[in-house]
C-alpha cells in the first residue's frame, strides 16, 4: 500500500462510516475499482477505530452523561444509601438512565452477530456484486422509510421494544453494501424517530460495535503483528485521517438531516449499485 491509498481510503472511511452509503462498500470497492491490492479487514478496522475517536469526541458529553447515570444507578443497587427516603434522581438523569439501558439492549443483537459471523465477513460477504445488491436493498428500505408521515418521536421516548428492532436491523450491517448508520437509521425512521433523531441513535448505538471490533483486531495484531504490505506509518495516516474526516461527516449529517430528507442518499445507492453491477458484466465480458 502506497501513502497516497492508505489516505484517500482514510478519507473514503471517514466520510462513509457515518453517512448513509455504507463504508465498508466503499472500502472494498475503490480498490476493486483503481486496481488496487484489497488492505483487507485489518486497515479496515483501523479505520474504524479512527471513525470510533471521531464519534467519542463529537459526543462526548452525551457518553458522560449516559455513563454517569448507568455508574450512580450501580452504585445505588450495591450500596444502597442508609436513609429512609432518599432523593429521587433528577428527571435529565431518570432519562439518561434509561438510553444507555435501551443502548445495551440494542447493542447485543450485533454483539453476538460480530463473535459468529466475524469469518464469513472476511471471506463470503467482499463480493462486489452482493455490494451492488445490498446497496440497492437498503436504499429502497431508505426510501420508504424516508416517505412516512409520523416522523415525530425522538430518542428519548425509545422502548425495549423499539432497541431490539433496530438492534437487529445492526446484525445486517454486517454484510457489505448495507451500511449501518443506513440500516439503523431507516430501522429507527420505521419507529417513528425524527431523521436528527435517528442519525443520533445511530452514532451512539455504532460506538460499542466499533470498538469491541477495534479491540479484538488490536489484539490479533499484538500477537501476530502487521499484516505484508501495511506499514506503521500506513496505519498511523489511516487512523488520523479517518479520525478527522469522520467529525466533519458526523457533523454535517445532522445538520442536513434537521432540514433535508434522505433523498440524496438513495439517489446515490442505486446509482452506485448501478455503476458496480455494469463495471462487473464488462470486465466479465472482457
Amino acid at each position: 500500500m502506497t501513502l497516497l491509498e492508505a489516505i484517500v481510503l482514510a478519507v473514503v472511511q471517514g466520510l462513509t462510516e457515518f453517512l448513509p452509503i455504507s463504508s465498508t462498500a466503499h472500502l472494498i470497492l475503490v480498490p476493486w475499482f483503481f486496481g488496487w491490492h484489497d488492505p483487507g479487514l485489518t486497515y479496515d478496522v483501523v479505520l474504524h477505530a479512527g471513525t470510533l475517536l471521531a464519534v467519542f469526541a463529537y459526543f462526548a458529553r452525551t457518553w458522560w452523561s449516559l455513563l454517569s447515570a448507568a455508574l450512580r444507578s450501580a452504585i445505588d443497587v450495591l450500596w444502597p444509601r442508609p436513609i429512609p427516603d432518599p432523593p429521587a434522581a433528577p428527571p435529565q438523569m431518570q432519562l439518561n438512565l434509561a438510553l444507555f439501558r435501551v443502548l445495551v439492549v440494542a447493542t447485543v443483537p450485533a454483539a453476538f452477530a460480530g463473535y459468529f459471523l466475524e469469518s464469513s465477513v472476511e471471506t463470503l460477504f467482499r463480493s462486489p456484486v452482493l455490494v451492488a445488491g445490498m446497496l440497492a436493498g437498503v436504499a429502497l428500505l431508505m426510501w420508504v422509510a424516508d416517505r412516512r408521515p409520523t416522523l415525530t418521536r425522538t430518542m428519548e421516548t425509545l422502548s425495549f421494544k423499539d432497541a431490539l428492532v433496530i438492534g437487529m436491523a445492526q446484525v445486517v450491517a454486517f454484510v457489505p453494501g448495507t451500511s449501518r448508520a443506513g440500516i439503523t437509521i431507516a430501522a429507527a425512521m420505521y419507529r417513528d424517530l425524527t431523521r436528527e433523531s435517528a442519525a443520533q441513535f445511530s452514532f451512539l448505538l455504532a460506538t460499542p460495535i466499533i470498538a469491541g471490533a477495534t479491540l479484538k483486531k488490536g489484539l490479533d495484531l499484538w500477537k501476530l503483528g502487521l499484516p505484508p504490505g501495511l506499514s506503521a506509518m500506513d496505519l498511523a495516516v489511516g487512523f488520523v485521517v479517518s479520525a478527522i474526516v469522520g467529525y466533519a461527516a458526523i457533523a454535517f449529517l445532522l445538520r442536513y438531516l434537521q432540514v433535508r430528507t434522505l433523498k440524496v442518499f438513495v439517489v446515490y445507492r442505486f446509482v452506485l449499485a448501478g455503476i458496480i453491477v455494469l463495471i462487473a458484466l464488462l470486465r466479465s465480458a472482457a
